[in-house]
């Protein structure tokens, strides 16, 4: 596989980690570690590193070190006025398509969810949650919708992994809501999937500040 194609690679993984929470904000990214890890070189962390931080997912200190960029409380908040935009709209095009298969699929992110947090895996279940909001966006089938939330970089709020054992609240939360999104937009309960969104976002910006 060529260097690039193995940068990218690791530029996946890593913003999969960030975007999922899963590298908090003011974690430090280690060249050798994820080198070893992501079976790549060092080269390709280093250009994977300057991409995230060409999106604003991470930032360099003044020795060198790359960390993963802390987010303020205007950050949140701008990000789940975004969220809101995004997500909303892509609720009222998938409520037109009524599209059987889109909500299996949603059906089988949320098992997936369930499984995760059930066998103690929380990074897993932040990928899947993760998942769960792209694949809204993804299947409006609008590539310019899509294109927007991929290049907005908006992490979801979910609280640390260290703590997920004291805050299973959070998941057991974040569980419901996801299915009551999908179960009424399979009933054709537009204004009530768009409500249940909209708690759960409001709910994961209080969470996220207070944290």
């Amino acid at each position: 596989m060529k260097e690039d194609s193995l940068s990218y690679k690791a530029y996946l993984e890593i913003r999969k980690k960030i975007l999922s929470n899963q590298l908090v904000g003011g974690a430090r990214l280690i060249e050798s570690f994820w080198a070893d890890k992501l079976s790549v070189s060092r080269v390709a962390i280093r250009e994977a590193f300057m991409r995230l931080a060409g999106e604003q997912l991470v930032e360099f200190g003044g020795k060198g070190g790359c960390f993963v960029k802390k987010m303020t409380a205007d950050d949140i908040k701008d990000i789940r006025e975004l969220r809101e935009l995004l997500e909303v709209g892509a609720l009222k095009i998938l409520f037109t398509k009524r599209d059987k298969a889109v909500i299996k699929e949603l059906e089988l992110i949320c098992d997936d969810f369930s499984s995760m947090v059930e066998k103690g895996y929380y990074g897993g279940a932040c990928e899947a949650d993760v998942r769960f909001h792209e694949k809204i966006i993804e299947s409006t089938g609008n590539e310019r919708l899509l294109h927007i939330y991929h290049n907005s970089n908006i992490p979801l709020f979910h609280l640390k992994l260290g703590n997920a054992l004291s805050h299973m609240d959070d998941y057991k939360q974040t569980e419901v809501e996801h299915r009551k999104i999908v179960e009424y937009l399979k009933e054709g309960k537009l204004k009530e999937s768009i409500d249940t969104l909209l708690e759960h976002l409001d709910r994961g910006e209080k969470e996220s500040i207070e944290f």
